[in-house]
């Protein structure tokens, strides 16, 4: 009991912590995208998203070995054997460099053929595209090395150094955006050369406090083969479905582009960053668990872990709709207020983005779970089938002359599908977990919650007229209506209790 007080306290801290760095680099982050997205200009910032996608679409090969790096050193963590850790970290460590040499070999192949003969891209902007190739090659080369030591960090659940560090980003890029906004030279290309200067700054953070701090991360030419096996399985079933997801995505930027040009990938290059600092309310609470999942399984308490897959994987989808659905219900407003001009289709983009990640924020644990077991075989294969489904769907939506945004609504679908396959693979190898629990138990109960609290925010809404103070009032609002639609429809009855009983405490604190 003791130890679950002080593993709670642990993930609570660790919150706490990615929260700060989140508001922080939140609001950080909207200012500079809206100064980089007006000193660019729609076409070059569409030129931007599109090339340096296509290098982000090999971060497969890099997400599937970071995945097996943090698994196996908090496997062996919660084992408490330091031998084992320090044979896991230089063994990663090899094979990190290794693939950093592939990628920039295969890449350098095929990078060069598709953007200089099959995008579509501006003839005066193709010695600026193929800059901004090489330096977001050079960049994954780098993130490539450095992934065991960031993964050293998580394992520790060292998340207030994780959040100072991504604080320091948050900061240089918005130096970089003032920097190319009163530069005299090509914008696009001075902005690619100093967002890989970051890049490389603050891997270089990480592996010099990683060094110093954790005795397993004292590299030296260390193979193990065996283990070099267990991990290769791990992360190249682990790539596959992370292939997924970046050819998914890639691809699908290609096809938007084929139909609409750079100025519709601009539009969805604006929804992503949107989505990838709304989403981090979710990503921030299951980054701090996901060691703990790991480490109880492995410890043998598969009850504990057990309970911190669902709880986070219900926790995670509250926390999201929390920031979601104010912002969807001022999204023409917020989006104006924020960039000034608005690309074509962004408003739409966002929207359908948004609902498909608070989605995809119920799987976090849920993966994590099934990782930590090490069967992973079916599990990605599956996975990655299921999303890669979107992509000809998507072709198929465009050819018929739908709009643009309309490629991406199958994303929902394919989150949810995703979801469940997830849950039911979980269950084949911990038959603890219950399919139907976990369906009707947080999946349906979570949709639920989410429609109501919509349908009563949009409605509070429409009684406003659109500016900035009905923005204040409605975002408080529909805050207030989420936290009553989840306390009342989704926490069990020792949930509420335990929030009654904290909230008494505190307002007893206070009194005294």
């Amino acid at each position: 009991m003791l130890e679950n007080t002080s593993n709670n306290k642990t993930i609570a801290r660790n919150t706490l912590m990615l929260y700060v760095r989140m508001l922080i680099t939140m609001f950080v982050g909207l200012f500079t995208s809206r100064i980089v997205l007006n000193a660019l200009g729609f076409t070059d910032y569409g030129i931007y998203n599109l090339v340096g996608g296509l290098v982000t679409m090999l971060s497969f090969l890099n997400i599937g070995l970071s995945g097996a790096s943090q698994r196996f050193i908090s496997y062996e963590m919660g084992r408490g054997d330091i031998a084992s850790m320090k044979k896991v970290f230089c063994t990663a460590v090899i094979t990190h460099k290794a693939l950093a040499v592939i990628v920039v070999v295969l890449f350098e192949i095929i990078g060069v053929l598709l953007v200089n003969f099959k995008l579509v891209i501006p003839d005066e902007r193709i010695f600026a595209a193929n800059w901004v190739l090489q330096c977001s090659l050079i960049t994954t080369a780098v993130s490539i090395i450095s992934v065991p030591y960031s993964s050293c960090v998580v394992a520790h659940e060292k998340m207030g150094q994780f959040a100072y560090i991504s604080i320091l980003e948050t900061v240089l890029k918005l130096g970089v955006a003032l920097a190319i906004m009163i530069s005299p030279i090509d914008k696009l290309i001075l902005y690619s050369t100093l967002i890989l200067l970051i890049q490389v700054t603050v891997r270089l953070i990480y592996t010099t406090y990683c060094k110093r701090k954790f005795e397993e991360c004292t590299f030296m030419y260390q193979f193990d083969r065996a283990l070099f096996k267990k991990i290769f399985s791990f992360a190249g079933w682990g790539c596959i479905g992370n292939m997924g997801w970046g050819l998914k995505d890639q691809l699908l930027n290609i096809i938007l582009n084929l139909f609409g040009g750079t100025t519709v990938n601009a539009a969805r290059g604006v929804a992503t960053q949107v989505n990838g600092i709304i989403s981090s309310f979710a990503s921030n609470f299951t980054m701090a668990m996901n060691p703990q999942i790991t480490k109880q399984y492995a410890a043998g308490n598969l009850n504990r872990s057990i309970a911190l897959t669902i709880a986070g994987s219900k926790y995670a989808f509250f926390l999201l709709s929390l920031i979601t659905i104010p912002f969807l219900i001022n999204e023409h407003y917020v989006l104006r207020l924020w960039l000034g001009e608005v690309p074509k289709y962004t408003d739409a983009f966002v929207a359908i983005i948004l609902i498909s990640s608070c989605v995809y924020s119920m799987s976090h644990t849920v993966s994590t779970a099934i990782q930590a077991t090490g069967y992973v075989k079916w599990f990605q294969i599956l996975l990655a089938a299921t999303l890669l489904l979107e992509v000809p769907v998507a072709y198929i939506i465009l050819s018929l002359g739908g709009a643009p945004y309309a490629a991406v609504i199958p994303n929902i679908f394919t989150c949810l599908l995703s979801l469940i396959v997830r849950i039911v693979i979980l269950h084949h190898y911990v038959p603890q977990y219950s399919i139907t629990d976990y369906i009707f138990g947080t999946i349906f109960r979570s949709v639920i919650i989410f429609s109501i609290a919509y349908a009563i925010s949009y409605y509070i809404r429409s009684l406003f007229e659109e500016s900035f103070f009905s923005l204040v009032i409605t975002a408080v609002l529909s805050t207030l209506v989420v936290l009553l639609c989840v306390f009342i429809l989704g926490l069990s009855k020792y949930e509420k209790s335990m929030v009654i009983e904290k909230i008494r405490n505190i307002i007893h604190k206070k009194i005294k």
